[in-house]
C-alpha cells in the first residue's frame, strides 16, 4: 500500500487528506494517508472564539459562494446545510477619505454622484477606455501601482486599489504583482482592451444572470456572497478533522523531509520520530517548507524563502448597541494609507452575520499593520487598543470604551504576491520535476483565499492519485 505524508494541518492540508481520500475510493486504490500537524488543533489561521457571548475570527471569516471549490467541499462532507450566508449589509462597502466615509458607487450613476473620487479624478477615469492608454508590454510583471497608474490614475489608485490590496492581501500595491493577484484584471484588459469596456459587456451579462434568477454581487464588491457557518468559519476545519480521523496526527512538529534509503521520502519530526513515505504533500507555509526541505533541495528552500509575508495584527471589539452613534448598515471600510490612520480598516461583522454578537450589542473587527506598516506587530496590546480606539472616535464617532476587547497577533499572515512571484513559481515547478512525489500546496503559490486553498487542494491531489 502507498503511503503519503501530508506536513500542514491547516485548510489546505486537512482538504487535501479528505480529497485524496474520497478520490482514491472511488478509484479503488488503496492509500495510506497521514496528516501531521505542529499544533494541538488543527485548522492553521482558521479559528472562530467564542467568549462573552461574541463570534471572533481569529483569521478569515468566511469564503465567497461565487465559486464552486468550498462549497462543493461542504456538500461533500455533509455540513452544507450548516452554512450561513451573509445578510445584504454586506454589499454595501465604504472607504473612509476626505474625513467621512463614502460608500463605493454600485453602477456608473452612483459614480457621477459620489464624492469619493473628485471631479478631475472622475475625468481621468473616464480617459481609461481611450487608444492612448496602451497594456502593459507582454512579458512585463507590472506592479498593482503601476497598473493603476497607467489605467486609471493616481486618485484611483490611492482610493481605490491601494485600499483594496491592503483590504486583501495586507499588502503594498507598489511591490505586488498584478498578473499573480488579480490575473483575473490582467485578462480582462487583455482581451477587452480596457477596464470600462469590459464592465459594459459583463454588465449585460449580469443582467442575464439576475433575469435568469442567479444571486449577484455588487458592482462595488467581489463575487458572490460571503459564507460561513452560525459557529464560525472554524466549523468548516473541525468537520474535516472529525471525518478524517486517526489520520490527523496533532501536535507534531516536522523538522525535515530527505530521502529514504528503501522508500522515497523520510519525514523527521522534533520528537524523534520518523516516517516513512512514498509521497509528500508540504501544505506549511513558504517559509516554514523551506526550513523542511532545505536538506532535501537547497534550490527549492531558497526559492520559497524569496516569497514575503506580511503581519497583521486583529482587533475585536464589542459594544453596546446604544454605544454606536452611526448606522452599521454595510460591510464595514477601508482606508487609504495617505489618510494617515493607524487601521486598515474595520468589518462590522455584526452586522454581516447577526449571531456574532449578542442581542443588544456589535462586534467590530478591525486589522492593523500589513506590509506597509510592519513595525505595528511590535507594538503593545495597550498600544494597540489605543490606536484603534482613536481611530474609531474619528471615523465612527465612538468616544466611549469598548466592554469586549481580544487581539490577535500574525506575525506571518499573508503571503505577498510581489512582482516576480509568476517566475518564482515557474522556478519550484522547474525544481520539483527531480522529486517526484513532492507537491506542495497552500496559499503561499496561486490565491490566498479558502476557495483558493481548496481548489489548489483538489490539484495536489489529484497529482497524488496519479502516481499512485
Amino acid at each position: 500500500m502507498k503511503k503519503t505524508i501530508i506536513i500542514g494541518g491547516g485548510i489546505s492540508g486537512l482538504a487535501t487528506a479528505w480529497l485524496l481520500r474520497s478520490k482514491a475510493q472511488a478509484a479503488g486504490k488503496e492509500l495510506e494517508i497521514t496528516l501531521l500537524e505542529k499544533e494541538e488543533r488543527p485548522g492553521g489561521k482558521i479559528r472562530s472564539i467564542k467568549a462573552d457571548g461574541y463570534v471572533c475570527e481569529w483569521g478569515p471569516n468566511g469564503f465567497l459562494d461565487s465559486k464552486p471549490q468550498t462549497l462543493d467541499l461542504c456538500r461533500a462532507i455533509g455540513v452544507e446545510e450548516n452554512l450561513h450566508r451573509s445578510n445584504d449589509n454586506a454589499r454595501k462597502r465604504f472607504i473612509f477619505s476626505g474625513g467621512k466615509l463614502n460608500q463605493l458607487p454600485d453602477g456608473g450613476p452612483a459614480f457621477l454622484k459620489s464624492g469619493l473620487i473628485s471631479w478631475p479624478g472622475k475625468l481621468r477615469l473616464a480617459m481609461e477606455p481611450t487608444p492612448f492608454i496602451t497594456p502593459a508590454p507582454v512579458g512585463v510583471d507590472e506592479t498593482l501601482a503601476a497598473f493603476g497608474r497607467r489605467r486609471l490614475g493616481k486618485e484611483a489608485l490611492d482610493k481605490l486599489i491601494a485600499p483594496m490590496v491592503s483590504g486583501i492581501f495586507a499588502g503594498d500595491p507598489e511591490t505586488m504583482s498584478l498578473i499573480s493577484c488579480f490575473p483575473r484584471i490582467a485578462e480582462l484588459e487583455r482581451e477587452y482592451g480596457g477596464l470600462i469596456r469590459a464592465m459594459i459587456m459583463l454588465g449585460k451579462k449580469k443582467k442575464q444572470d439576475i433575469a435568469a434568477g442567479k444571486v449577484v454581487s455588487s458592482a462595488a464588491g467581489p463575487g458572490g456572497v460571503l459564507t460561513s457557518f452560525r459557529e464560525g468559519i472554524q466549523y468548516l476545519s473541525d468537520a474535516l478533522a472529525t471525518s478524517l480521523g486517526g489520520m490527523v496526527k496533532p501536535g507534531v512538529t516536522v523538522t525535515s523531509v530527505s530521502k529514504g534509503d528503501s522508500v522515497p521520502y523520510r519525514v523527521k519530526c522534533s520528537d524523534g520520530s520518523e516516517y516513512e513515505s512514498d509521497q509528500v504533500i508540504v501544505a506549511s507555509p513558504a517559509f516554514a517548507t523551506a526550513d523542511m526541505l532545505d536538506g532535501l533541495d537547497s534550490g527549492i528552500a531558497g526559492t520559497l524563502r524569496q516569497i514575503p509575508y506580511a503581519s497583521m495584527t486583529v482587533v475585536c471589539f464589542g459594544y453596546s448597541s446604544s454605544q454606536i452613534k452611526m448606522s452599521l448598515d454595510g460591510f464595514g471600510y477601508l482606508i487609504p494609507k495617505k489618510e494617515g490612520r493607524n487601521t486598515l480598516g474595520t468589518l462590522w461583522d455584526s452586522s454581516m452575520f447577526e449571531n456574532r454578537a449578542p442581542e443588544g450589542k456589535v462586534l467590530l473587527r478591525s486589522m492593523m499593520g500589513g506590509a506597509c506598516c510592519p513595525q505595528y506587530i511590535n507594538l503593545s496590546d495597550d498600544e494597540v487598543v489605543a490606536r484603534v480606539k482613536q481611530d474609531l472616535s474619528v471615523i465612527m464617532g465612538i468616544d466611549s470604551a469598548p466592554e469586549f476587547v481580544r487581539v490577535f497577533r500574525h506575525p506571518q499572515a499573508i503571503p505577498q504576491y510581489t512582482v516576480g512571484h509568476g517566475a518564482r513559481l515557474q522556478a519550484l515547478t522547474d525544481l520539483l520535476l527531480a522529486h517526484p512525489g513532492l507537491i506542495l500546496t497552500g496559499n503561499s503559490y496561486r490565491g490566498i483565499g479558502l476557495n483558493d486553498c481548496v481548489a489548489a487542494a483538489e490539484r495536489a491531489a489529484d497529482e497524488a492519485l496519479a502516481c499512485v
